[in-house]
C-alpha cells in the first residue's frame, strides 16, 4: 500500500558533494515531493501531519559492486526475485553480479535473461573475462561489452597473467572496468584462515599472506604498464595488501568485503558461519588496517559479496563447507555500529564507502536524492531487532541459511525504502 508522510525534522544526506543537514522531507506514494519549507507547505495542503524523526536518516540508495547469483530462475536457495526483494528491503538500489553461475555468463545470450529485468533495483552484469571462467581462453569481450556488460571479471581468484595481458592488449575494454581478485588459489591451498597467531591457536588450516600479496604485486605492475586500464581489485583482505596499495603511485580502485570490516579471527570459532569466506578472514590488525585504508580512500568501496548457501551446506564441517556469507540486511546496521558508533566516522564517510565509492568501482553515476524519485533509504540507527535466519528468510522468500550471528540482537535497521519490492505499509503506521 502506498502511503505518504512528512518527516520533520530528519537528517538528510542528498549526495556525495553535500553534508548531512537537519531538514524536512515530504514523501508521497514512496516518492520525494519536496524538502524544507516547501515540504511543510505541500504537506499542509494535503493534510499530512508532521512526524518527528530527528534520529532517522534519509539518504541515497546503497550500491553493491559484486555478488553472486548462481541460478536466477530455479535456484533452490536464491532467485532473482528473492534477491531483488531483499536488496530493496536493505536499501540497496544497485547490485552488480559476477559471471559465476550454473550457466557461466561468458556470452551475450547468457546475459540477456537477467538484462530483461526492469525493476527499481538495478542489476548490472559483469561479463566473463575467460570462457566459462576457466582462465584458458578469452571470452568475446567486445560482444559482452556491446551487450551492456558493466565490465569484465572472472571469479574470486587472479586470472592467469598470460591471459590477462592478452586480453588487455586487445584493447577491447576501452573505458570499461576490469575486476580481478588478488588471490592465488595455489598458494592458499587448503587454508581457510589467514596466517596469524589466532588461526594457529585455533588449529585452522592456514592461508599464507602471500596468497594475496604476490598476485597483488602482479596486478599493480600491470596497472603501471597499462595506465589507461580501468583495473579494479576485488576484496583486499590483509594489512599487507593495504600497505602495498598505499605505497603504490598509480592505484587501481578496489573493494573490501563488509564482513572483513566487522569481524576477525579473534572473536569467531570454527562453528561460526562467518569464518569460512573468500578471501580468508584475518586478525584484528588486518581488520583495523582495512578500516583505515577505506577511510583514507586507499580502498574505494565496500562490497556485499553475497553468496547464498542452503542449510545442508552450512552444516558441513568447516573444511568441507563452501565459502560465503549472505545478508544484505545486515550490512548497514553492522557498518554503522563499527564505523560510526565505535570509530567515529561521519555519515558522509560511511556513504562514500557503501554507495558513492562502489558506483566509482562500477564506473556508473552515483545515487542521489532527487525530487519525484523513489530512490531513497530511511535508516533508524537506534532500532533493535533480533537476527533470526528463519524469520528473515520467510520475510524475504529465500532459503539461505549462511547469515551470520543468528539470534543476536542487532542495533540499526533500514525501516523503509522507496524502491518497489512488495506492497507494504509505512514504518509509521
Amino acid at each position: 500500500m502506498k502511503k505518504s508522510y512528512l518527516l520533520d525534522p530528519i537528517q538528510i544526506l542528498h549526495s556525495s558533494d553535500t553534508k548531512v543537514v537537519c531538514d524536512s522531507v515530504l514523501l508521497v506514494d514512496n516518492h520525494i515531493h519536496a524538502f524544507g519549507e516547501e515540504a511543510r507547505v505541500k504537506a499542509k495542503k494535503l493534510k499530512i501531519t508532521a512526524i518527528s524523526a530527528k534520529h532517522l536518516l534519509l539518504a541515497p540508495c546503497l550500491v553493491d559492486p559484486h555478488s553472486v547469483l548462481e541460478n536466477h530462475l530455479n535456484g533452490k536457495v536464491e532467485t532473482i526475485s528473492t534477491l531483488l526483494l531483499k536488496a530493496a528491503k536493505a536499501g540497496y538500489g544497485q547490485i552488480a553480479l559476477l559471471p559465476r553461475g550454473s550457466i557461466w555468463r561468458d556470452k551475450p545470450e547468457y546475459l540477456q535473461p537477467l538484462s530483461n529485468y526492469k525493476k527499481d533495483v538495478l542489476i548490472h552484469l559483469w561479463g566473463s573475462f575467460s570462457q566459462k571462467g576457466k582462465g584458458k581462453e578469452l571470452s568475446p569481450h567486445k560482444e559482452l561489452l556491446d551487450f551492456n556488460a558493466v565490465g569484465l571479471a572472472d571469479d574470486d581468484s587472479i586470472i592467469p597473467i598470460e591471459l590477462l595481458r592478452k586480453g588487455i592488449m586487445l584493447n577491447e575494454l576501452q573505458d570499461k572496468p576490469l575486476l580481478v581478485a588478488p588471490r592465488d588459489k595455489t598458494i592458499q591451498g587448503d587454508g581457510i584462515a589467514r596466517e596469524a597467531v589466532e588461526a594457529l591457536r585455533s588449529g585452522w588450516p592456514l592461508d599464507p599472506i602471500e596468497s594475496e600479496t604476490i598476485p597483488l604485486a602482479i596486478l599493480l605492475e600491470l596497472q603501471k604498464q597499462y595506465p589507461k586500464l580501468n583495473l579494479r581489485l576485488m576484496n583486499i583482505a590483509t594489512a599487507d595488501g593495504v600497505r602495498m596499495l598505499a605505497r603504490n603511485t598509480s592505484n587501481p580502485l578496489s573493494t573490501v568485503s563488509w564482513w572483513h570490516l566487522v569481524a576477525d579471527q579473534s572473536f569467531l570459532t570454527s562453528t561460526d558461519i562467518g569464518i569460512r569466506v573468500v578471501p580468508s578472514l584475518g586478525n584484528e590488525n588486518d581488520r583495523l588496517a582495512l578500516k583505515e585504508g577505506l577511510r583514507r580512500g586507499v580502498i574505494t568501496g565496500v562490497s556485499v559479496s553475497g553468496v547464498a548457501l542452503d542449510d545442508a551446506e552450512t552444516k558441513k564441517p568447516i573444511s568441507e563447507r563452501a565459502p560465503g556469507l549472505n545478508g544484505y540486511h545486515l550490512v548497514l546496521p553492522f557498518l554503522w555500529q563499527e564505523l560510526i558508533e565505535k570509530s567515529k566516522w561521519s555519515i558522509e564517510e560511511l556513504w562514500e564507502a557503501i554507495s558513492f565509492g562502489p558506483s566509482k568501482v562500477l564506473n556508473l553515476p552515483e545515487e542521489k536524492l532527487k525530487i519525484f524519485s523513489n530512490r531513497w533509504v530511511l535508516f533508524d540507527p537506534k532500532k533493535q531487532w533480533v537476527q533470526n535466519n528463519f524469520d528473515s528468510n520467510q520475510r524475504l522468500g529465500t532459503s539461505s541459511s549462511n547469515q551470520p550471528w543468528k539470534d543476536r540482537t542487532i542495533t540499526g535497521q533500514v525501516i523503509d525504502c522507496g524502491l518497489r519490492a512488495e506492497t507494504k505499509a509505512t514504518p509509521f503506521d
